[in-house]
């Protein structure tokens, strides 16, 4: 069972460089913890960590991607990660912008929204001694 062990230490230090900490979404883990540890295994210890892309690629991925899909709820985790790992707001802006046009206004609304709480709360965490 050493695989899966290495499969989630390494999920486990993909969600540390995104700065998410043990667990970012609490209520996953107390829903139920086996599926979290599936989640960390399967998703950043195997898909996140594969060969290929870089972690800031695949963040830019999954951003546009739950941005397309309004998936409201995953947008600001990631946009706070994506700000850890060296996006410029205006960037992360520019993104939201360009797959706004390919998925439709209210995906780009939230998306932007959900922007803006993330650069808002990276800034109080930067001034606060939390942040880099």
């Amino acid at each position: 069972m050493s695989g899966e062990s290495d499969k989630f230490e390494r999920g486990s230090e993909i969600i540390s460089e995104l700065g998410w900490g043990d667990d970012p979404l609490p209520r996953i883990g107390a829903a139920d913890r086996e599926f979290w540890k599936l989640s960390v295994e399967h998703l950043f210890g195997e898909i996140w960590s594969r060969p290929g892309l870089e972690l800031r690629d695949r963040e830019l991925i999954t951003l546009a991607t739950l941005i397309a899909t309004n998936q409201q709820e995953g947008m600001k985790p990631h946009f706070a990660a994506a700000l850890k790992l060296g996006f410029t707001p205006e960037q992360l802006r520019e993104v939201v912008i360009h797959v706004m046009h390919y998925a439709g206004w209210p995906a780009g609304t939230h998306g932007i929204v959900a922007l803006a709480e993330a650069v808002k709360d990276a800034e109080k965490a930067k001034a606060s001694g939390e942040g880099k």
